[in-house]
């Protein structure tokens, strides 16, 4: 198993792409600021980019200091499919995305 690491942005971003098939096993976004930020997350095909048509958690609030943790399912991603995650403020919410090669 491995981890990536990332700054989210304002537009709809990659936190991960895989390479070959992998699935994701836990996604974290982690609010360090003192304010509430939005985010979005987008489970993307391959070719594709970040829509209404693979957004999986619409304008989701995380509170000050607080984290978001996506681990109830896992994504099984073929190769250049991607994760991707914008969020209502720069510098304000880090992505890790825990993944393994399958």
């Amino acid at each position: 198993m491995a981890i990536i690491n990332s700054n989210v942005a304002t537009t709809a971003t990659s936190v991960y792409t895989s390479t070959g098939s992998s699935a994701v096993v836990t996604i974290h976004l982690c609010n360090f600021t003192n304010a509430s930020q939005t985010v979005n997350v987008y489970a993307v095909s391959s070719g594709n980019v970040a829509s209404n048509y693979n957004i999986i958690y619409s304008n989701y609030n995380i509170t000050a200091y607080n984290t978001l943790i996506i681990n109830t399912e896992k994504f099984i991603l073929s190769d250049q499919d991607s994760i991707c995650v914008n969020c209502s403020n720069v510098s304000a919410v880090t992505a890790t995305v825990s993944y393994i090669g399958i």
